[in-house]
């Protein structure tokens, strides 16, 4: 024997496994289910977001008879912090959460250049990579002194540069860029960080690693070009010397050459040497000696 039971739904419990599935820099992507399973009708929802840092509230309706929902809050700011309150339409019990935005990204190719009195930070504006960034909020720039053990803030500017002066010799500082936080410094942009390494030199690691691969650059280069030009003279002197080899023998070849036999003809120095030797030299002809022709 058995018996079967329909449990009466109870609008009055809350939504259960609240939770983010995603977040960004201006979205949030939330879900939840439904109080109980498989529901026969549409379901009201009402999803509160309270912006902690603004301290100002938002709600939103949601219609759905699935039993598992999503919903994306959006115009949400970067870096913010809300809290997220979902619970039926006729205020059940309710279910709620906190949620962190995304915060803007710190700034690009944060550099430092030194001065005689001064060093100067440069940095790309924030405003080619981040759309949601715009150059009036500006910059804040914090310095922590490693020595003295001690962060302070600078300032803020709406520049892409910054004038950084009274630096102690000796003390190492870490130098950080962000977008200005709003809000009594809730709301912040990611921290590009610079170590300048000042120890009496006024010049920071970065620019002491680029300085020494400079100076191996400017030995190696020159020496490579000596060579090049060695190589190349030693190359024009051979070559001289090959054609003019060559146009001596040529020359040579050409004096013994014999039109009638076709073909140069060379002798030895000895036999050239007898020959001269044993042959009588004809000193000339009296006119009484009768000279006979054959």
């Amino acid at each position: 024997d058995y018996v079967v039971v329909k449990m009466i739904p109870d609008n009055r419990l809350p939504p259960r496994h609240l939770h983010a599935v995603r977040t960004g820099k201006t979205f949030a992507v939330i879900k939840w289910e439904s109080p109980y399973d498989s529901p026969d009708q549409d379901m009201l929802y009402a999803v509160a977001v309270k912006d902690l840092v603004r301290k100002t509230d938002k709600i939103y309706k949601v219609k759905s008879r699935n039993s598992t929902v999503e919903y994306t809050i959006k115009k949400l700011e970067p870096g913010g912090k809300y809290h997220v309150i979902v619970q039926l339409g006729n205020m059940s019990k309710e279910s709620s959460m906190k949620i962190n935005t995304v915060p803007l990204s710190a700034p690009d190719a944060l550099k430092i250049i030194t001065e005689n009195d001064h060093i100067l930070l440069f940095w790309k504006s924030l405003a080619l990579k981040e759309s949601n960034f715009n150059e009036s909020r500006g910059y804040e720039i914090h310095m922590f002194d490693s020595l003295m053990n001690i962060t302070a803030y600078l300032g803020n500017t709406t520049d892409n540069f910054f004038k950084v002066s009274n630096l102690k010799i000796g003390h190492n500082y870490s130098f950080t860029v962000q977008a200005r936080c709003l809000y009594g410094g809730q709301m912040c942009g990611e921290p590009a960080t610079l170590l300048y390494d000042e120890l009496g030199t006024g010049t920071d690691s970065s620019a002491t690693k680029s300085g020494r691969a400079t100076d191996v650059a400017a030995i190696v280069v020159p020496v490579l070009f000596l060579l090049l030009v060695t190589l190349g003279i030693g190359f024009v002197v051979l070559y001289m010397r090959h054609r003019r080899l060559q146009n001596s023998f040529t020359a040579f070849a050409n004096s013994h050459y014999s039109s009638r036999l076709g073909s140069a003809i060379f002798s030895s120095g000895d036999d050239l040497g007898d020959e001269d030797d044993e042959a009588p030299m004809i000193t000339g002809f009296s006119d009484d000696v009768p000279m006979v022709i054959a």
